[in-house]
């Protein structure tokens, strides 16, 4: 018998942003100094089921879910491939810069032409991104798909941009926010699927070889899915080190349209504090949340 051809989703709303992500780090106080001090968040106490929540402008944007014993994630399997905080301007950037330099972490450095980027990992191998955007007027669009490339980002411009009077432990501006999120999955055409006609992300480019970057609102992407390591990847084994789960956050009446529609679709979807849990066919989590 054929499968039911699903109809493809109502467009998310362009308020759409993304929220906190969830992390599962083996050191609670060797991650907390990692990203108060080199990342530059703020801490901001701890949720009510005792994960370490650290932001800016008192919204967090990293939460630590502490388990000393937690197994590595093997190589090659589904979940994060990096988290990207996003700062507001490119002063913010070469600060960011400036204190990854001081604290001798290996970083990585893109012009994406939409924004420009820092790549780094934090002490349990998970990725992270700070970046800034250009200004949506500088974005060359061709219909719905956005530009976007890989070239190299000057830092020594950069980091000249840096004021010298600011200490290199001033912590990231209040307007800082989570970005986006870059996952990896385990077959383009199954994220294809369930991130665009379930959820209802469109698609902003497929330029890249072995990935796909989606959004809401025009913006040019919340969500990377890429293959380049994962392709037939499936799950790291369950408590492993890594991506526990990153919040979507959407207007109330808009979780209530979207919940109903993906247990309608067949989805396990799972009540939550403030709205609901899905999996994608790798069980990446998304806690989408009404705010």
């Amino acid at each position: 018998m054929n499968a039911p051809t699903i109809a493809p989703a109502p467009a998310l709303p362009a308020s759409l942003r993304m929220g906190a992500v969830r992390l599962r780090v083996r050191d609670g106080a060797r991650s907390v100094a990692f990203y108060r001090d080199v990342v530059g968040l703020a801490p901001l106490g701890t949720a009510p089921d005792g994960a370490i929540r650290l932001g800016a402008g008192g919204r967090a944007l990293v939460e630590l879910e502490v388990a000393p014993g937690a197994p590595p994630r093997p190589r090659g399997t589904t979940g994060l491939f990096h988290l990207a905080i996003l700062v507001p301007d490119r002063t913010a950037l070469a600060v960011v810069l400036r204190r990854l330099a001081a604290y001798r972490v290996p970083v990585g450095a893109s012009d994406h032409l939409v924004s420009e980027a820092l790549y780094f990992d934090d002490p349990d191998g998970n990725g992270i991104e700070v970046y800034r955007d250009r200004p949506r007027s500088e974005w060359r669009w061709q219909g719905a798909s956005v530009a976007m490339a890989t070239e190299a980002l000057d830092l020594h411009r950069l980091v000249a941009e840096a004021p010298a009077l600011v200490p290199v432990a001033q912590p990231l501006p209040d307007a800082t926010v989570m970005g986006h999120v870059h996952l990896q999955v385990g077959d383009l055409e199954a994220a294809r699927r369930f991130y665009v006609r379930q959820l209802g992300f469109a698609i902003t480019t497929e330029s890249y070889p072995g990935a796909l970057f989606v959004s809401a609102g025009g913006y040019h992407h919340h969500l990377g899915l890429n293959t380049w390591s994962s392709r037939r990847g499936g799950p790291a084994p369950e408590g492993a080190v890594g991506l526990v789960h990153y919040e979507v956050v959407l207007p109330e009446a808009e979780i209530a349209a979207l919940r109903t529609r993906l247990a309608a679709a067949g989805e396990d979807v799972r009540d939550s504090a403030g709205g609901f849990a899905v999996a994608d066919p790798w069980a990446t989590r998304a806690v989408f949340v009404a705010g």
